[in-house]
């Protein structure tokens, strides 16, 4: 029996004809996903140059003073990479684009850039000379952003309909410089707030502990007072507990006072931090581990120094309060979460009566510390434990 015809496969997709469209779409969703402006320009810069034919390209950034800084290049001659210098100041096409006239992509073989002239072949046969480039400004709104150019080695203009590509790539190199800048701007705020509320919550600490320490040790000394004639044995035990209580809040303050710096993680990457809290005391034993052991993600410095105090605070419990003899903590990196868990084989307590305040000597005092850590830090944790059976803490950080 014969076959019916067979339909001609389609094209697999549209940007297997349109090279441009291809590009296009390589570009703009690179863009989404890379947040460092200057990675961004260079991998665009690569990209616009081979989809034109041309091998030269830079990109002018207008910086927070108003000036312009090369903060990419391809190719540049030996006249230009050879000499920084030649890159900095004015030019036509800076002129023209500062002084808000130049608002598409513009060809500028014919106002002969002042600082590609002297470059040309017939000047400086030893230099490859750039005869001719196209200028591109790129907005924000109405926000002046940053330049980029292309240029050839002959007189080629480019057409209209490259132009108009440009102009396109423009765009979305425009909106892609703002989200930058707002996810910037965002994390400065947050990273200000955090600071805020972390001094905060540290003035807190030192106030409540100082006070209740100072409260208990006024009392032992009235009571030493009263007892001090008829009854010395008693009034010597009162002064040693307040010997005591004072020893340990001294010990409190430095360690909130402690609280606010950041050494142990200066020249240090988180794992490498919490390796050496975890082999600083003998006893218990801390078994430390991370995942992955390679290529552990780079991470905000709040984030770093949150995890940080969580688990040098989860430790102190674990030692202090629960009178742990082996620890397990590890730290997980995964695509966009950060995990950290502590589990020890302590005393343990009863979690669903945990209360919301505790005292210096409770260990819950620094729970609640912790949970406001976590809360700064947009994460969550789960504190699972019972009496006698130990506890575990699991804290998640988005990154």
């Amino acid at each position: 029996m014969q076959q019916p015809p067979q339909d001609k496969p389609e094209t697999p997709s549209l940007l297997d004809g349109n090279r441009e469209l291809a590009v296009l779409y390589t570009i703009a969703s690179y863009l989404n996903r890379q947040i460092d402006v200057h990675d961004a320009l260079q991998e665009v810069l690569t990209h616009v140059t081979q989809l034109l034919g041309l091998r030269t390209g830079w990109v002018w950034v207008i910086d927070e003073k108003g000036e312009p800084v090369v903060a990419a290049s391809q190719s540049l001659p030996p006249y230009l990479a050879d000499h920084d210098e030649r890159m900095c100041g004015s030019c036509v096409c800076l002129d023209t684009f500062m002084g808000d006239t130049m608002e598409e992509a513009s060809n500028i073989n014919v106002l002969r850039c002042s600082r590609l002239k002297n470059a040309e072949r017939d000047s400086d046969p030893s230099a490859l000379g750039l005869r001719f480039h196209s200028s591109v400004p790129i907005y924000a709104g109405s926000t002046l952003l940053a330049v980029l150019n292309v240029a050839s080695e002959d007189w080629r203009e480019l057409r209209p309909d490259e132009l108009q590509l440009l102009h396109i790539i423009s765009d979305q190199i425009g909106l892609a410089m703002q989200r930058a800048r707002l996810s910037a701007e965002h994390t400065r705020a947050a990273a200000r707030l955090a600071t805020t509320e972390e001094r905060n919550r540290l003035a807190r600490e030192i106030h409540d502990t100082m006070a209740q320490g100072l409260a208990a040790i006024t009392l032992q000394l009235e009571t030493a007072d009263a007892v001090i004639d008829s009854r010395p044995e008693r009034a010597h035990e009162s002064i040693q507990r307040a010997l005591n209580l004072a020893r340990h809040n001294l010990e409190e303050a430095r360690r909130s006072v402690m609280d606010l710096r950041a050494a142990p993680l200066q020249g240090h990457t988180l794992p490498e931090a919490l390796a050496s809290m975890a082999a600083a005391e003998p006893q218990p034993v801390v078994q430390y581990s991370y995942a992955p052991i390679t290529g552990f993600p780079a991470l905000p410095a709040r984030i770093e120094a949150g995890l940080y105090r969580i688990a040098q605070e989860a430790l102190t419990n674990a030692r202090k309060h629960a009178h742990a003899e082996h620890i397990e903590m590890r730290l997980l990196a995964e695509e966009s979460w950060i995990n950290l868990s502590i589990q020890d084989d302590g005393i343990g307590f009863d979690a669903d009566n945990l209360p919301q305040h505790g005292g210096p000597n409770s260990g819950h005092f620094g729970l609640t510390g912790m949970g406001e850590r976590v809360r700064i830090l947009e994460g969550h944790m789960c504190i699972s434990s019972e009496a006698g059976s130990g506890t575990c803490i699991e804290v998640s950080v988005p990154y």
